[in-house]
């Protein structure tokens, strides 16, 4: 399905450590297409979307981000990755934001290891997403443009 909006919207995806690996690393869990396939995708199916991309294995590059992109996107989709579970860095950086943020995550974190069962920076998300695969960040961009 493609959905039609008024004017561009400008979204970043913002990808945590380890998910340069999607498409290689624990296929079972995180499926066997990478980000950069997945982007593709994205593009084609929301047209009037200007998407921007990053991801790193470094924390201080994904708060430098997240810095960089408040106030100049309409929103942000966020998969933390491990950080999720361990960065308060990160959390407190979301916090002090104003751009909407959607966390995603790939897996179902509440059927995975106990760790995993806590998001630290969901708490300052607009809303988390998980265990939908992929599909997850077309939920996160539906969100975003319809609201």
């Amino acid at each position: 399905m493609v959905l039609l909006y008024f004017g561009a919207v400008k979204l970043l995806i913002l990808n945590g450590p380890n998910l340069n690996l999607l498409g290689k690393r624990e296929p079972e869990i995180y499926g066997s297409q990478s980000f950069e396939d997945y982007l593709l995708e994205l593009k084609k199916d929301f047209p009037a979307v200007d998407f921007s991309y990053f991801q790193s294995n470094v924390e201080g590059e994904i708060i430098n981000e997240l810095q960089k992109a408040d106030e100049n996107f309409e929103g942000i989709i966020f998969n933390g990755g491990g950080y999720t579970h361990t960065s308060v860095a990160i959390a407190d950086c979301i916090a002090s934001i104003k751009t909407p943020l959607v966390e995603v995550h790939i897996s179902n974190i509440h059927a995975r290891e106990k760790f995993r069962e806590t998001s630290l920076t969901g708490k300052y998300a607009k809303g988390v997403i998980t265990g939908f695969g992929l599909y997850g960040y077309k939920m996160a961009i539906r969100f975003i443009v319809e609201n």
